[in-house]
This record gives structure tokens, C-alpha cells and sequence, in this order.
């Protein structure tokens, strides 16, 4: 047997750092899902500025409809499809569709995402957001930077605090990876999951939005809140949903004995096997 000439303990940790460096086909693959991130974050978030723009902004359809909860309503579902439509989309279909930093970290605690791209995963997302919102200012002009749409940046209802507001989008975002991760862990279930995410996500925009403003994804809010400069929430709306999808992921390994079977949110076949 040859000799390295050096310590024992430095020979086994380079053996194990080269076990688990990704090769350099796997650094490519992993490069292009995260641009197809960014690029799905990008068309979320002109979306979700579009239709803030018409539907709370100075429009014929927001004159039309004088109440918060309504126009909240149509702007949930109007969300709601267009991340069901991003999911499904050849581009989601490839990346896994996560559009959510959150969703990322739930698919690499439960094991089924490589850690090597969580990072460059999450960087993509809130560099979509931001583009996202550019995109906007760039299609729709000033209207977007002045009140009532202010970069669709979200905001709680008057008399909410940073140390209140977390633990509700903790929790919100909790009980959204608690379903995803067992429809994602049940074969027959997981072809659902695009339905129900852009169900629960829409159903969160019109429920929780005049109460937390329901974010529910740190690239929600990224964009518009660099945009707006109001960044007075921010950090909450950037960690809680991180914090509440780890602790959901943690409890949902720990009382449950079924795996996620795929980070892809377009789910598996009958089979079990990724799409």
C-alpha cells in the first residue's frame, strides 16, 4: 500500500470531502435548476405585482371592488394559478418547481434534495424576486413604486410586532410543509401536490393577508420590500417561514415513518417514481 505522508485524520477527511464534492456535471445541472429558479421566482413575482398593481392599485377593477377582503380574494386566486401553472411548467418540472426558499430547506431536511444546491437554490429565488419586481416597475411605470401598491410589499395589520408576527408565519408556513411533505410521501397523492400548494397559497393570501399579510415565502416579500424600502418586517418575513418549515420537517420525520419521495412539486408517478 502506498503512503500519502500524511496523518491518518487528514487522509479520511479528504477521502470524505472528495466522496461528497459534486462532480462537474452534477455543479452544471444543479446551476441550471437554480436559473430555472430564478426565472420561475421572476414570473411569480411580476405576477403578484400585477395584480397587486390592477387590483389594489388605481384601476377600473379596484374601483369596482371597494373592500380589502374581496380584492384580496381575487389576488389569492389569481396567485394560486399562476403557481400552479409555474409547477407544472417545463421549468418546474425540472427545478422542482420550489419558487420558495422554505420549500427548498424542507426538500433537503427530509433527504430529498442535495445540500449542494440549497444555496444557489435560494440565492436564485430572491434574485427573481428582485427581478421580478424590476420587471414590473419597468412594464407598468411609476404606479408601482407610489401608494397603494408600494412594490407590493406586504405589511401585518396596524398593532402587529415583530415577535408576534413570526410565530404566525411560522406556524402558517408549519402547517403548508406539514401537507406538502405527506402528499409528496404517498405515491397517489403526490400528482396533487401543484393543486393543493397553489390552493393553500392562495387560500393564505386572502385569509391571512389582512392579518399577517400572508407571505409565506422570504422571496414573497424580498423583492418589494428592497424595492418599497420599507423594511420594517422584513427579517421576520425572511426567517419565520425558514424556522416553521424546519420545525414541521423535524416533526413530520419524527411522527411519521413515510419519506418525501421527490423535491419536484409536480409529484411522482403511481409507481413512486419522480416525474
Amino acid at each position: 500500500m502506498f503512503s500519502t505522508g500524511l496523518p491518518p485524520k487528514r487522509v479520511s477527511r479528504l477521502m470524505h470531502a472528495a466522496r461528497y464534492r459534486p462532480s462537474r456535471r452534477t455543479r452544471a445541472v444543479i446551476l441550471w435548476h437554480s436559473l430555472l429558479e430564478c426565472l420561475l421566482a421572476l414570473v411569480l413575482l411580476f405576477g403578484a405585482t400585477t395584480f397587486v398593481r390592477w387590483v389594489v392599485g388605481p384601476s377600473p377593477i379596484s374601483s369596482a371592488i371597494p373592500t380589502v377582503r374581496v380584492r384580496l380574494l381575487i389576488i389569492g386566486a389569481a396567485v394560486g394559478v399562476l403557481l400552479f401553472g409555474l409547477i407544472l411548467s417545463p421549468a418546474g418540472r425540472a427545478s422542482g418547481g420550489h419558487v420558495n426558499p422554505a420549500i427548498t430547506l424542507t426538500m433537503w431536511l427530509s433527504g430529498a434534495f442535495p445540500g449542494a444546491a440549497v444555496i444557489p437554490y435560494i440565492v436564485a429565488q430572491l434574485t427573481g424576486s428582485l427581478l421580478g419586481v424590476l420587471t414590473a416597475r419597468a412594464v407598468w411605470g411609476s404606479v408601482i413604486d407610489g401608494p397603494p401598491v408600494n412594490s407590493a410589499c406586504l405589511q401585518p395589520a396596524p398593532g402587529w410586532t415583530n415577535w408576534a408576527l413570526f410565530p404566525a408565519e411560522a406556524a402558517s408556513m408549519a402547517a403548508i410543509v406539514l401537507l406538502v411533505a405527506w402528499f409528496l410521501a404517498v405515491p397517489r397523492l403526490a400528482p396533487l401536490v401543484p393543486g393543493l400548494v397553489g390552493f393553500l397559497v392562495g387560500l393564505a393570501i386572502a385569509v391571512l393577508g389582512p392579518i399577517t399579510g400572508g407571505s409565506l415565502n422570504p422571496a414573497r416579500q424580498f423583492g418589494p420590500a428592497i424595492f418599497s424600502g420599507d423594511h420594517d418586517f422584513l427579517w421576520v418575513y425572511l426567517l419565520a417561514p425558514m424556522v416553521g418549515a424546519a420545525l414541521a420537517t423535524i416533526l413530520f420525520k419524527l411522527l411519521t415513518r413515510r419519506r418525501v419521495l421527490t423535491h419536484k412539486l409536480c409529484g411522482t408517478h403511481k409507481d413512486g417514481s419522480p416525474r
